[in-house]
């Protein structure tokens, strides 16, 4: 995410964030997928390299299909400097999860995987010019998304998310 600067780094890393939060609260038997469908939306801060924080605001709407394996979804943040909309596709499979987004107007794209354990998620976001890492806790309607990406210009990203 340095080629296209801070922007194109926050908008990555949260859209990969949030992707991989309907993976995260499985209940025995069924698809994380199927149970985190639907609207969430909540706020956090930014820390970029520089020191400097910001406030940020996302909006997300996740789509599973009917057995839970796959879904789609659609991700909004703003903070005062920059606003980015972000599309993406996510698999999950016996524990593990995996896919794909993209940022059209940045021309941005990459995957992800990881493992889902319970309320707890671990997972590693690839693009060609950035890798960050992601932990998710969640419980109940309430998800803290923790994302470190050393070595980029966004350091840090924490937000707390509810069910709408």
């Amino acid at each position: 995410m340095r080629a296209f600067g801070v922007l194109r780094q926050a908008g990555l890393v949260l859209v990969a964030a949030v992707a991989f939060t309907t993976a995260v609260y499985a209940q025995a038997g069924s698809s994380p997928l199927t149970i985190m469908g639907g609207a969430w939306n909540g706020t956090g801060t930014i820390t970029l390299s520089d020191g400097n924080r910001e406030r940020i605001r996302c909006r997300s709407n996740y789509q599973p299909d009917g057995s839970g394996s796959t879904m789609r979804l659609s991700l909004s943040c703003a903070s005062d400097s920059y606003k980015f909309d972000l599309l993406g596709n996510v698999q999950y499979s016996n524990g593990q999860i995996s896919g794909d987004w993209n940022e059209a107007s940045r021309n941005a794209a990459g995957r992800i995987s990881g493992t889902a354990r319970g309320g707890q998620i671990e997972a590693r976001v690839e693009g060609q010019t950035f890798a960050a890492f992601i932990n998710i806790n969640t419980r109940s309607d309430k998800q803290n998304v923790s994302i470190r990406a050393p070595g980029s210009n966004m350091q840090e990203v924490a937000i707390s998310m509810s069910r709408r």
